[in-house]
């Protein structure tokens, strides 16, 4: 248990600024939020942060605040690399992520899952094999409720399934997770890390506190996860290509087969999985050996593998009109899941790519759209750099708004093609979030019907 300091910042108001200063509030720590948002940008946030009893700093950041006072606890949007931030290291006040402070007062074990692609869908897979087999289970951190917001709770969990990003992994200090899974580390957030190697090493921090007893759960034909796994003294357990002399999952066919030791074997049937791709069965697979590591039994693991339809924005199927099969998938931002996204078809694809640029390499994408892609819709503020990389290659639209992508995309269907939202980027030059974005796409297409 970790006594506060009496006077605390929180930057960022949002979800988890809000959930933080609540859970301060609730212990009488005089709480001041700053944002670079305006009072109106923010919406209901801050008559809501009023309402609790905060100290509420719009508009920008300022140097002195920060350094007056005695902890920082920053939001995950919030680069720990800010100014006003690193003026405050350097005068030696403590900055934490929320994770960190939330850590601090959790006694009950976390099963943490982490990875440039797939993680959001890994946690809600993993949290419903475990409450399928009888734990009382808490699903939150960087999907749903913040982690801060399961301390005050009165009904405990037996495990918490937690989902979490590099940018909070930027921030622990003791943040530890009974087991750890890392999906996949591609390149991605090139806006925030100064390179690869940055944001690498931000994903291997799930495992810096771990102890003797615990485990990790990696991919093994992820190169850059086999390199940190080379560096961990802890059980390791492999997924998607284990060497004989590992343990862990096998795929063979719509079957997986996990190993945990000579006396702990066991099997799974994918053929019923509602969930579509290779990526997707890789996930699977993660969520299967996590499981089993954490005690789940077969029947309860097997049921949410029949079960789980999978998660909204997250290649979710919308509509089929005139033949034509629609696709939502605005969680796709960056390149390699767009690359993971185009694998899942065999029929013409018309893509709609395009949003803010987070320093992606698309020139990766050359081959897939080649390959796959009938016609490109490309908007957003990287339309004039997409076009100019993929114009050559396919029919290429550039559009201003969603209702002219999903407009054009029809125009450009036949029957038996399919429409795939997957744009690669930020949606933040646009909507407000991924899921606004996703939301609007939805909302056209059924427009169409």
């Amino acid at each position: 248990m970790y006594f506060l300091p009496k006077r605390i910042l929180v930057v960022g108001l949002g979800i988890t600024g809000i959930a933080v200063a609540r859970f301060l509030r609730n212990r009488g720590v005089s709480v001041t939020i700053t944002d670079i948002s305006t009072d109106k940008a923010l919406g209901g946030f801050a008559d809501e942060a009023r309402e609790i009893g905060v100290n509420i700093l719009l508009g920008g950041h300022k140097v002195e605040i920060f350094q007056n006072t005695d902890l920082i606890v920053l939001s995950p949007g919030v680069p720990h690399t800010i100014e006003p931030v690193q003026r405050a290291k350097e005068k030696g006040i403590p900055v934490w992520g929320e994770i960190e402070l939330a850590f601090r007062f959790i006694q009950e074990p976390i099963v943490a899952v982490s990875g440039t692609n797939g993680k959001t869908t890994t946690t809600a897979l993993l949290g419903e094999m475990l409450a399928g087999s009888g734990f009382k289970v808490f699903v939150g951190g960087n999907i749903g409720d913040p982690l801060i917001g399961y301390v005050d709770r009165k009904e405990k969990a037996e495990l918490l399934v937690v989902e979490v990003s590099s940018f909070q992994l930027d921030t622990i200090q003791t943040f530890r997770s009974k087991i750890g899974v890392l999906l996949n580390i591609g390149k991605d957030h090139m806006d925030r890390y100064p390179d690869f190697n940055a944001y690498s090493r931000s994903k291997a921090r799930m495992f810096e506190n771990q102890q003797a007893g615990d485990i990790a759960v990696l991919n093994g034909a992820d190169p850059q996860v086999r390199l940190i796994g080379e560096k961990l003294n802890i059980t390791k357990l492999f997924f998607n290509g284990r060497s004989r002399h590992e343990k862990g999952a096998t795929i063979n066919g719509k079957h997986l087969f996990i190993n945990l030791s000579e006396t702990s074997q066991s099997s799974f049937d994918f053929s019923e999985m509602k969930l579509i791709g290779r990526h997707n069965m890789e996930n699977a697979s993660a969520a299967c050996l996590a499981a089993c590591a954490a005690g789940g039994t077969a029947e309860g693991i097997q049921t949410a593998l029949n079960t789980f339809e999978g998660l909204a924005h997250r290649l979710e199927w919308v509509a089929a009109v005139n033949d034509v099969t629609y696709i939502n998938d605005s969680k796709a931002t960056n390149v390699d899941s767009v690359a993971r996204a185009l694998e899942t078809f065999d029929k013409p694809v018309i893509l709609i790519l395009g949003g803010r640029d987070k320093g992606a390499d698309f020139h990766a994408l050359k081959g897939p759209v080649h390959d796959r892609v009938k016609t490109l819709i490309v908007m957003g503020e990287t339309s004039s750099r997409l076009r100019s990389i993929f114009g050559g290659l396919t029919p290429t639209v550039e559009v201003c708004t969603m209702k002219g992508a999903v407009r054009s995309a029809h125009q450009a269907a036949a029957p038996g093609d399919v429409v795939l939202l997957s744009p690669a980027c930020s949606s933040f030059d646009t909507f407000r979030d991924y899921a606004e974005r996703g939301d609007l796409f939805c909302q056209e297409v059924r427009q169409l019907r």
